[in-house]
């Protein structure tokens, strides 16, 4: 089996955060929180990394990142394209948002034939998860049924004081294999935490040792061959029905592999807190934070030998 390599999602549009937060600065030394994502990712064994981008922003990402993380991995760039399409479909013209999670995953499927992780460019997940999930996807071939797995956070360590946040809500066996994930989009810091799905007008509470899921996944290349048969049906009911917003979430594919039998996935714990910018006033919390890390020797000052 070839060694896992690790995809990130930095294709997001950064709505709610009010400009590109891929490329917003939160170390001392101008790294970003791709940066520690990465560093944590080669420590945990992954030599590879495939960064999923969107087109307008594909010159300043590599001149920010890429140069310095080829320092010490292989990298290579997907772009997500809102019309990578399968045949037959068109692109709604005012459609301005990419088209979701399992889209940009679907991005990679020319450069990965492996195992792999995924994850979100703007989340800081710690190391703990790179090392569980890498270990898992070394010792877990497919077999009659896919191996898949994902790693689990307590909500209360992934709420923003800031505004809502989109979780995926887990269910699992009692020997952690995942038998339900729900997408809650807008899910709120609270005694306890509660989510509304329209918007605001009702509110259901959840426990906050709920096990969510950040996006951090573990696949290998028979997800992305699922992904890409399943798209047409999604893009038959989402073009009929929300055609500008829907999105093609990674949890959904998911869900569906796990409902039909044809996959399993262990559900992995870090009892790491996140940190992440889906807010522009989050930024200042997520510096502290990377700065008190570093300050107690978990991370260099300077990553990549010289940012």
């Amino acid at each position: 089996m070839s060694k896992p390599v690790l995809v990130i999602m930095a294709a997001g549009m950064g709505s709610r955060y009010g400009g590109l937060k891929q490329l917003d600065p939160i170390g001392s030394h101008g790294q970003l929180i791709i940066d520690y994502s990465v560093y944590d990712a080669r420590r945990a064994g992954f030599e590879t990394v495939v960064f999923v981008i969107k087109p307008e922003i594909e010159a300043d990402f590599k001149a920010c990142i890429g140069g310095r993380v080829a320092r010490s991995m292989e990298v290579k760039y997907v772009c997500q394209r809102k019309e990578d399409l399968p045949e037959g479909y068109a692109l709604p013209p005012e459609r301005v948002k990419p088209w979701g999670t399992a889209h940009a995953a679907l991005a990679a499927r020319h450069v990965v034939d492996g195992p792999f992780a995924v994850i979100n460019a703007d989340d800081y997940y710690g190391p703990e998860a790179f090392a569980e999930i890498y270990r898992y996807l070394c010792g877990h071939a497919d077999g009659a049924i896919y191996e898949y797995a994902m790693v689990g956070y307590l909500l209360k360590n992934t709420l923003s004081e800031n505004g809502t946040v989109a979780r995926g809500v887990c269910e699992e066996t009692e020997d952690h294999y995942l038998t339900q994930i729900v997408e809650r989009t807008k899910i709120q810091r609270g005694t306890p935490p509660r989510f509304t799905e329209d918007d605001g007008t009702t509110w259901t509470d959840l426990d906050e040792n709920t096990v969510v899921s950040l996006n951090m996944w573990g696949f290998h290349r028979s997800f992305l061959d699922e992904a890409a048969a399943r798209f047409p049906a999604f893009l038959d009911k989402t073009l009929a029905e929300n055609p500008l917003k829907g999105e093609y979430f990674l949890p959904g594919v998911v869900s569906q592999l796990i409902d039909e039998g044809k996959a399993r996935v262990k559900v992995l714990r870090s009892g790491d807190k996140w940190y992440g910018v889906t807010y522009r006033e989050d930024k200042p919390a997520v510096m502290a934070a990377i700065a008190e890390k570093t300050a107690a020797g978990l991370y260099p000052e300077q990553l990549w030998g010289g940012e």
